[in-house]
């Protein structure tokens, strides 16, 4: 199908662009993968223990800050530091006229900086790729990640997460004449995924598998389906929404195979602001800021929030 990437050219320009009020560059470690196979001839990767993903720490009582607490810490250091992408549309992506990063995801971010100062300016935002989300709260150089993340029991042996703020699945994007009606339709063809996402390893379990097209984020999944390179795209439902919002000839399909809880990721060697933002969250469900947020970038009538459960 002719398809004229009306957004490509958007996109790659502001993916250039530097928002000095909003964020700050990433650095350039070398990341390691969220998931790896063990090398050839060595055992087999030890097999993660189950859990409930959805349950997190209690919250504390109250948004009081204690003294010498992390969260004072953060408080006299001046800003909250997010980690995030910037090609999430709704969830956190960069306007290409303001060169601000803004989104639900973000909203969520300045809801805690609001907490901690009062402000909800006092929040800087570092653009990391999926794949070096937890590296980057393990390292320190964010303070949480909130990024379309999904807790589950294998990340939970490297960071802690918050209850679950949002609830995903993952589907099918494709062109507005395709045939393709589920994600078993396109065995064998080119679907694109990003690195280090649950959405890739969910693709690698269907069965017939589809031949995967991987790239860094999903700006770049879109720009390989409007190129061609691509027959599909496959995330979370809440993604590719997004995409379909810029791309005309574009369709979400199918119903979603996977359930994606969205958490909060926070280093485990901080469980006091693990604590801290589900007492921050638990405020929002209360007092509608969670639905105001719902509303303002993803419409329509607000759901129930995704009710909280504790470990």
């Amino acid at each position: 199908m002719a398809r004229t990437p009306l957004v490509v050219a958007l996109m790659l320009a502001a993916a250039g662009l530097t928002a000095c009020t909003t964020a700050e560059p990433t650095a350039e470690p070398t990341a390691k993968p969220e998931a790896s196979a063990a090398p050839s001839g060595s055992a087999a990767p030890a097999a993660v223990p189950t859990c409930d993903p959805r349950a997190s720490l209690r919250p504390t009582t109250g948004l009081q800050i204690p003294a010498g607490s992390h969260m004072q810490k953060i408080k006299d250091r001046g800003r909250l530091i997010l980690g995030t992408n910037q090609g999430t549309v709704l969830f956190s992506s960069r306007d290409p006229f303001t060169a601000r990063i803004e989104g639900f995801d973000v909203d969520m971010g300045r809801e805690i900086a609001k907490a901690i100062f009062g402000d909800p300016d006092r929040l800087a935002i570092r653009v990391i790729p999926n794949a070096e989300r937890m590296d980057r709260v393990e390292d320190g150089t964010v303070d949480l990640v909130i990024s379309t993340m999904t807790t589950n029991c294998a990340r939970l042996q490297r960071v802690d997460f918050s209850t679950v703020y949002y609830e995903a699945g993952q589907r099918v994007l494709v062109g507005k004449d395709s045939p393709v009606q589920r994600i078993e339709d396109l065995g064998g063809r080119p679907v694109c995924s990003v690195a280090g996402s649950t959405s890739l390893d969910n693709l690698q379990k269907v069965d017939p598998k589809p031949a995967l097209v991987v790239r860094a984020d999903y700006g770049a999944c879109l720009v390989a389906f409007q190129l061609g390179e691509a027959e599909a795209v496959s995330t979370d439902d809440t993604i590719l929404a997004g995409m379909a919002a810029q791309d005309p000839y574009a369709k979400v399909v199918g119903p979603r195979f996977t359930e994606e809880p969205y958490g909060i990721a926070i280093a485990k060697t901080h469980p006091e602001f693990t604590r801290y933002v589900n007492a921050v969250l638990e405020r929002m469900r209360a007092d509608g800021t969670w639905a105001r947020i719902h509303d303002r970038w993803l419409g329509g009538t607000a759901p129930q929030p995704p009710a909280a459960r504790y470990r």
